[in-house]
């Protein structure tokens, strides 16, 4: 899984076109991904944390996370980068972490600098370790990477030193970050399109720009993210926030006496498909066995 992210991180470069990454949370969110053609998908801890019936506020732990991961990366081929928070501990624990991810399938995984408990970037009362401590994270990582060769995943370091600290300090992190082995940075909330652009123009590297609806950051096409120089573009609540809408939609109708609308039930047939009925039919035609069983035959 690594390699194929490292292959489409420098197809994304060479073509100043992002990879886009919608956010899995689950087997069925991964599955869609897939059916819809993308290249890659992140797994979101808010997404993660949500299908739990959490907020994205450090609830879930090490033990949680790593068991979504197996059943994300378990439903598609594609490469996934997995949310693993501030890694569950100190840098012993960081290790650990990035092993567990690598083992459940995940090409890269994503470690932040937030203090712990950590939660939504976009949203209030967050906090960040200094410096030294952010840095020392991304080495653990780094070296639990290295230490499993070809089957180390990526690692992308993520920074919400912006809204707690300033874009100056961001910037300083994300270049720490780098030295310390990163293999993509992760600059989260910039609050204009100045501001990403900066701080493409100061952190050499891949790096991933943030799209969420009605964030702080500015939604922008992937044209002009790539142009910047972005080299992913994630989509962390579109899948979910499409979810909730339509399970309230679906719902008001029930609750009201009424048939959810044609748009907002699928045919039965499609449903089976989505779930994968089809492959699983395909599966057990090529491994049947004739049953018919004549005594006659003994004779």
């Amino acid at each position: 899984p690594a390699a194929t992210l490292r292959r489409l991180l420098t197809r994304a470069a060479d073509k100043k076109l992002p990879l886009l990454l919608p956010c899995a949370y689950d087997g069925l969110s991964a599955r869609a991904i897939t059916r819809a053609g993308f290249d890659g998908a992140f797994m979101s801890g808010f997404g993660v944390a949500a299908v739990n019936g959490l907020p994205d506020t450090g609830l879930l732990g090490f033990a949680e996370m790593v068991g979504a991961a197996r059943v994300v990366c378990g439903a598609t081929r594609l490469p996934i980068i997995c949310d693993v928070d501030t890694g569950y501990g100190n840098a012993i624990n960081i290790k650990r972490t990035v092993r567990g991810f690598a083992d459940a399938g995940a090409a890269g995984i994503m470690i932040e600098d937030q203090v712990a408990p950590k939660r939504c970037g976009h949203t209030r009362g967050k906090t960040v370790v200094d410096r030294a401590d952010a840095v020392l994270r991304v080495r653990a990582a780094c070296d639990a990477r290295d230490e499993l060769g070809a089957k180390g995943p990526l690692v992308m370091a993520r920074t919400d030193a912006r809204a707690v600290a300033g874009l100056t300090e961001a910037v300083e992190r994300c270049l720490a970050f780098v030295d310390a082995g990163a293999d993509i940075t992760f600059l989260e909330a910039p609050q204009s399109a100045d501001e990403m652009r900066a701080y493409c123009e100061a952190v050499p590297g891949p790096k991933m720009a943030n799209m969420l609806e009605n964030g702080v950051t500015p939604i922008l096409p992937p044209g002009e993210l790539g142009a910047m120089g972005f080299s992913i573009a994630a989509y962390p609540l579109t899948l979910l926030s499409a979810q909730i809408r339509a399970y309230e939609r679906a719902l008001g109708a029930i609750k009201q006496g009424k048939a959810p609308s044609a748009q907002d039930a699928m045919q039965f047939a499609d449903v089976q498909a989505a779930v994968g009925f089809p492959e699983y039919y395909a599966q057990e035609a090529r491994y049947a066995i004739n049953m018919r069983y004549n005594a006659a035959d003994d004779d």
